[in-house]
């Protein structure tokens, strides 16, 4: 068991998902299906750059009281897809194993897909996750 060697999704928690998609949309980047105001993502190569209300990806990657760096919150979150949730069990359960933080248990997601969070020693945080319609893994 353990922790897949890759990053797949950088995601920005973002004051105004609007105003940054058209932000990105002004500068030549082409948004990924399914984009609209509310959640927005584009594919760089192998990797995804997401935009995600701040507030929310708060509750989900940092909610209050968890174990996190010392200092307000930057709003980042460094993404490991997989291709199954029983991968992101695994993947959940070998960060801990090594000195990770557990910060939000694997679970289903109200935008459709099955993750978990845990931040590194340093509180640098990391989602393992599973979406069904995100299938690059390398």
């Amino acid at each position: 068991m353990s922790v897949p060697q890759r990053a797949t999704v950088v995601t920005l928690g973002a004051r105004s998902v609007a105003s940054l998609r058209a932000f990105y949309r002004k500068i030549g980047w082409h948004e990924n299906d399914g984009s609209d105001d509310t959640y927005t993502s584009f594919t760089m190569g192998s990797m995804r750059l997401a935009l995600y209300p701040i507030g929310l990806l708060r509750q989900e990657a940092a909610p209050e009281g968890e174990a996190v760096a010392p200092g307000p919150w930057n709003g980042v979150t460094l993404g490991i897809n997989v291709a199954t949730r029983d991968e992101v069990d695994d993947a959940f359960a070998a960060a801990l194993a090594a000195g990770a933080t557990a910060i939000q248990s694997p679970g289903e997601r109200e935008w459709g897909g099955y993750s978990g969070y845990f931040a590194d020693p340093e509180g640098h945080i990391w989602e393992a996750t599973w979406a069904p319609w995100f299938t690059t893994f390398e």
